[in-house]
């Protein structure tokens, strides 16, 4: 249960700042454009918009390394906690917990294949 826990808080660690970053309909619109996001919601004029644009386009590759950094980090944590509560198992709970773990896994993968995809 601990181990479910875990993958569950990440992923609601993931869903939380998919929220916070407006998942849904604008989710692309926002993160994909974020000067389409700021011009819409506060109405900026093209003269604020070419301001604004070098500022995101600086801020983008440094939130997107902070972003993997955490990520990592977490990873290690979980992988790590998995680790711990694994031993603590029986065999069946141990089953159910590596499938749990390869599910995981194999969502991770999909989305990050998803990703990737909608870069090109």
């Amino acid at each position: 249960m601990a181990a479910c826990g875990l993958a569950l808080g990440g992923l609601t660690y993931l869903q939380a700042g998919e929220h916070e970053h407006g998942a849904g309909p604008n989710h692309h619109q926002m993160m994909g454009n974020p000067l389409e996001h700021l011009s819409e919601k506060l109405d900026l004029t093209p003269e604020q918009k070419t301001k604004v644009q070098p500022i995101i386009d600086q801020a983008k590759p440094q939130i997107a390394a902070i972003h993997q950094e955490a990520m990592e980090k977490m990873r290690v944590i979980m992988e790590n906690a998995g680790t711990q509560i694994r031993p603590l198992l029986t065999p069946q709970q141990q089953e159910k917990f590596d499938a749990m773990k390869k599910a995981h896994e194999d969502m991770h993968k999909a989305m990050q294949e998803m990703h990737d995809a909608e870069k090109k």
